[in-house]
């Protein structure tokens, strides 16, 4: 299974909307998840056209119908535990801190650092895609892949 994963899209303050190799990168996925600063839920709208989207709500998330999604989902795939939080503060231990959010999971998906990062903590695979539309704080923008099959791998792609 692919699952295509993306955070901190912040259209439209970032960007007017999505990159285009977005919609190219994930028109293959099986499930696309968002870890939340959305701002506009057109973005979970044009990205529910390619496949089923979980959300979670960010901090940016104050209006529109984002401010009804959760604040952190725990969803299953062919038997594996996926968290999906956006995460908060200092982008300084952010990791430790959302991990402490979830018991039993394999994954945790989260955002708000727009850092990318892909890194074992524990037993539990941490997986920040970074932004797609915001430079801000990170060197690149970028979106990831989550790989299931009989383990869950994660892969960061670079937006040129």
């Amino acid at each position: 299974m692919k699952i295509g994963v993306i955070s901190d899209t912040h259209i439209p303050d970032a960007a007017a909307s999505l990159p285009s190799e977005i919609f190219r990168a994930f028109r293959d996925v099986d499930m696309i998840l968002h870890a939340g600063d959305i701002l506009e839920m057109a973005v979970i709208e044009e990205l529910s056209e390619l496949a089923e989207v979980r959300a979670v709500r960010g901090n940016m998330d104050h209006y529109d119908r984002a401010y009804s999604l959760p604040e952190a989902a725990t969803i299953e795939v062919a038997g594996f535990h996926i968290g999906l939080t956006h995460g908060g503060g200092r982008p300084a231990g952010l990791a430790r801190r959302v991990r402490e959010q979830f018991d039993n999971v394999d994954c945790i998906v989260f955002g708000h650092s727009h850092r990318p990062s892909s890194e074992m903590l524990g037993d539990v695979l941490m997986f920040n895609p970074g932004s797609p539309t915001d430079r801000r704080f990170a060197p690149y923008r970028s979106y990831g892949i989550l790989d299931v099959g009989d383990t869950i791998t994660g892969r960061i792609i670079r937006i040129d």
